[in-house]
């Protein structure tokens, strides 16, 4: 009809004109600290200051973004959204001042690459050496997460590419290639190799022993319980959570009967400096593979798309010498 206001288009040209970056530091120290005081403190500005902020805020958006409960202030679902907002728009800031700040000191840009452990140590120097020896410089972040750990930084702008294994979640916007497949192996500490390698290969028996697994909810963990279940048995409650390298080879050198899963071409890389070794079965399914991921909008960059290319070369290389 005429004169009809679009509601989304009010709120849009609300934001526009009306939203300010201070704001969204507001919203984002509400959220951490989740009491007016505490982000009063922080921000050096009086309780009632920071009320009144918080009002106007929320006038903009339209919406009451947060309930006053007796556990502090809490998001409702209209703040959740505008949270999420909030930690982009800020984490896209922060990255192009990084950026900024890498052209001034002579480099020709910054690339954030997130890398889970169990990436192959020959992909791993492709993609750095890629980074690294570009001429002009290039700054490089480097950061360590699982998979799913990657794709929520990845989501929220803090990452720019990721190398890890296929992710089967929701996420907006994602874009994943595999590119190299890897063999799981079973390993424990190479002193205990003969004593629990008698016999056959028997989930029964390796469910009884000292399980080291990904922490809950990762992909490797949903893995490695559908193995399980799949031979019949109730998946083991493990000793040790982590993805922690240093943790895990602690727990297999101290630990008799301590066992973790790991892709062989990794467990190798690692064996001359760790005290570990794998038994000798062959495992019949192939860890979730190694892929490449980043979002939409970054995956036309040329440096993204140039280390795509590095990395998929790399892995085909790998793949071939390995047949």
């Amino acid at each position: 009809m005429p004169g009809t206001i679009d509601p989304a288009a009010a709120l849009q040209h609300s934001l526009l004109s009306r939203l300010k970056l201070r704001q969204l530091t507001l919203l984002q120290a509400v959220d951490r600290h989740r009491s007016l005081v505490r982000v009063a403190d922080q921000m050096q500005l009086s309780q009632p200051a920071i009320t009144k902020a918080l009002h106007e805020v929320e006038d903009i958006f339209g919406s009451r973004l947060f309930d006053r409960t007796s556990r502090g202030l809490v998001p409702t679902a209209a703040g959740e959204a505008a949270l999420h907002c909030a930690k982009r728009w800020l984490a896209e800031l922060e990255a192009t001042t990084r950026v900024l700040t890498s052209l001034e000191a002579g480099r020709s840009g910054r690339i954030r690459l997130g890398l889970t452990q169990q990436v192959p140590q020959q992909l791993m120097a492709s993609a750095l050496t890629h980074l690294l020896d570009r001429s002009p410089r290039i700054s490089v972040m480097v950061r360590e997460g699982t998979t799913d750990e990657l794709v929520a930084s990845l989501v929220a702008r803090e990452i720019d590419c990721a190398i890890g294994r296929s992710y089967d979640g929701d996420a907006s916007g994602l874009i994943q290639q595999a590119i190299y497949e890897q063999e799981p192996c079973l390993v424990v500490g190479a002193k205990n190799v003969k004593r629990l390698s008698r016999g056959a290969l028997d989930w029964v028996r390796l469910a009884q022993l000292d399980w080291i697994l990904p922490p809950p909810n990762t992909p490797m963990r949903r893995t490695y319980n559908a193995i399980f279940v799949g031979a019949g048995v109730q998946p083991p409650m493990p000793i040790l959570e982590t993805t922690s390298l240093r943790s895990i080879e602690t727990v297999l050198r101290h630990e008799p009967n301590a066992v973790t899963i790991f892709a062989r071409d990794v467990m190798l890389d690692m064996e001359r400096s760790c005290d570990w070794a794998a038994l000798p079965y062959r495992l019949s399914w192939n860890l979730p593979p190694v892929s490449f991921f980043t979002l939409k909008e970054v995956e036309v960059h040329p440096t993204v798309q140039s280390l795509r290319r590095a990395v998929n070369e790399t892995a085909q290389r790998m793949m071939k010498s390995a047949r």
